[in-house]
């Protein structure tokens, strides 16, 4: 019976904690660092996002770049040569952008409007006819058989161009916007 009692005793008995869950030894190392000094694993942008980047703002210095004579306000298409507001402009490529060797080119790339790029393909052969008016004709030759080459651009290079273009941008003295 003595030891009946003493199992009903035990069980009957809460258990309580002599200390805390943690230990005061390990609050006070925990309160040594800072929220700022715990690094998160950054995420790498990937290839297509850094492309986008690197378009954008290669388009928005190529438009830029050809809305000074007008003060940001307008550009001269290179195809259909009206004078549009610059709302309307796009960054229109004389070669296909597929070809990775002229797609940053600047001598490739002229504001276009969006009749011409989007919706006429290019309007070619007029751009063509702007183009040589505007670089010459060695230089339209030399494009046209620069396409052929292979150009791996890295997206450690696609960054470098997204900064090059926006630091290039901020030069002008009219901002599009």
């Amino acid at each position: 019976m003595n030891h009946e009692k003493s199992l009903k005793m035990k069980i009957k008995t809460p258990l309580r904690r002599k200390s805390p869950l943690r230990s005061r030894s390990m609050k006070s190392e925990k309160s040594k660092f800072e929220i700022s000094e715990i690094k998160t694993p950054t995420r790498k942008a990937s290839r297509s996002t850094l492309m986008r980047k690197a378009d954008d703002a290669f388009s928005v210095f190529i438009r830029t770049r050809d809305s000074q004579a007008y003060e940001g306000r307008a550009f001269r298409c290179i195809s259909c040569n009206r004078v549009l507001p610059i709302t309307q402009a796009d960054c229109g490529h004389y070669v296909n952008r597929s070809h990775m060797s002229l797609r940053f080119s600047e001598q490739n790339c002229n504001a276009q409007c969006r009749h011409c790029n989007r919706f006429q393909e290019g309007n070619i052969q007029d751009y063509r006819k702007g183009l040589i008016k505007k670089i010459g004709e060695t230089k339209v030759l030399l494009l046209e058989a620069q396409k052929n080459v292979t150009n791996k651009i890295t997206s450690f290079e696609l960054e470098l161009l997204a900064k090059h273009y926006k630091a290039e941008t901020k030069k002008f003295k009219y901002q599009i916007k």
